[in-house]
């Protein structure tokens, strides 16, 4: 947690966990079991020190480790299959790429610059594309949090990253209009 709140400059927040179904939480009609942050832990906020962080966990073992989405980033989510590929197109043309995640549940979550996600449809429109549901296109902002690798997903398994943050591509990820020609592009050519 302190390479993300320290390194990286993004806050963290504890999330619930789920074994067999059931959520930490302890709420029977859970909607996202281990899938959301822990209504009564602190957020780690961006910053904090090793010291810190460890005290901050340390009321919460085995917490998974939650991202905040529309503060130091947003997400453009695809499916997994999608995003490599899509990927390694963009990595070839040399385009900046910020941190890229995978969830157990096959999909891809490409972190671009706050903003991202509200103005999904209307540079999609832009570039001539439909609305992006008919891509499997998605945009994750404000209110929004990721599960951040290696932490469980939900019960499914580790969220894993595809692309790992950098120095560069953590504090500043790129606009969205820089990845999203390429995104649209292979996400319509899977569906074809």
């Amino acid at each position: 947690m302190a390479e993300f709140t320290g390194l990286w400059g993004w806050d963290v927040v504890p999330g619930a966990r789920a074994a067999e179904g059931v959520c930490s939480c302890g709420r029977a009609d859970c909607r996202a079991p281990g899938a959301h942050p822990l209504d009564f832990a602190p957020e780690v906020p961006a910053g904090s020190t090793l010291d810190e962080v460890t005290e901050a966990w340390a009321g919460f073992p085995g917490a998974s480790v939650l991202l905040p989405v529309g503060r130091s980033f947003d997400v453009i989510e695809v499916a997994e299959s999608v995003g490599c590929r899509a990927l390694a197109r963009l990595e070839r043309m040399g385009l900046p790429v910020g941190p890229v995640t995978a969830t157990p549940q096959g999909r891809a979550h490409f972190f671009v610059a706050v903003g991202a996600a509200a103005e999904l449809p209307r540079l999609l429109y832009r570039m001539g594309w439909d609305a992006p549901s008919a891509l499997d296109l998605r945009g994750l902002g404000r209110g929004r949090y990721i599960t951040a690798p290696p932490s469980d997903h939900g019960g499914r398994g580790p969220a894993r990253w595809l692309r790992p943050p950098g120095l560069d591509s953590a504090t500043r990820p790129p606009e969205a209009r820089l990845l999203l020609g390429t995104l649209a592009y292979v996400a319509h050519r899977s569906r074809a």
